[in-house]
């Protein structure tokens, strides 16, 4: 009876790391491998793009940035955030009350222990940070929460 409960035991076990735990990886419309990331970005750039990592806040020009503009990917240059949609939240990274719809896509990340929806760069998977319902609510109510070395300004006029 153990010897049956025992197989009976490890056959689910087995069953349950099957493919319904695996996640496809998605591709993306830009997509290179590590190392031709490393070779394009800085390192702190390849930590936030490629690792999902942040950085320290109050680090980033972008932060107090306030001219007329768009900021895009830094790793694809695929256009993610309007200037007039920049607002200061006081956190200490570039933040917006919304995004250039179809450019950011969103997943939920429990890196913390508690859920959080994390930004992508829609082209390249690029980690930009994460939005929160803390925003302004004369607008959209939403603070996108990006980390400003994941970013690139482009000016209005250029």
């Amino acid at each position: 009876m153990k010897k049956l409960l025992l197989i009976s035991l490890s056959i689910f076990l087995f069953n349950c790391n099957g493919n319904a735990q695996k996640k496809e990886k998605k591709v993306y419309d830009v997509s290179k491998t590590e190392a031709q990331w490393k070779a394009q970005l800085s390192d702190t750039e390849f930590y936030v793009l490629r690792k999902a990592g942040t950085e320290r806040p109050f680090t980033s020009p972008l932060n107090k940035n306030y001219k007329a503009g768009t900021y895009v990917c830094k790793a694809c240059e695929t256009p993610l955030f309007k200037s007039e949609h920049k607002f200061d939240s006081g956190t200490g990274w570039p933040s917006f009350d919304r995004e250039i719809k179809g450019n950011v896509e969103f997943s939920t990340d429990y890196n913390l222990g508690y859920a959080r929806t994390e930004e992508h760069c829609a082209t390249c998977g690029g980690h930009l940070g994460h939005v929160f319902n803390d925003g302004p609510r004369d607008t959209t109510g939403k603070r996108h929460c990006i980390n400003g070395v994941s970013l690139k300004f482009i000016p209005k006029n250029e």
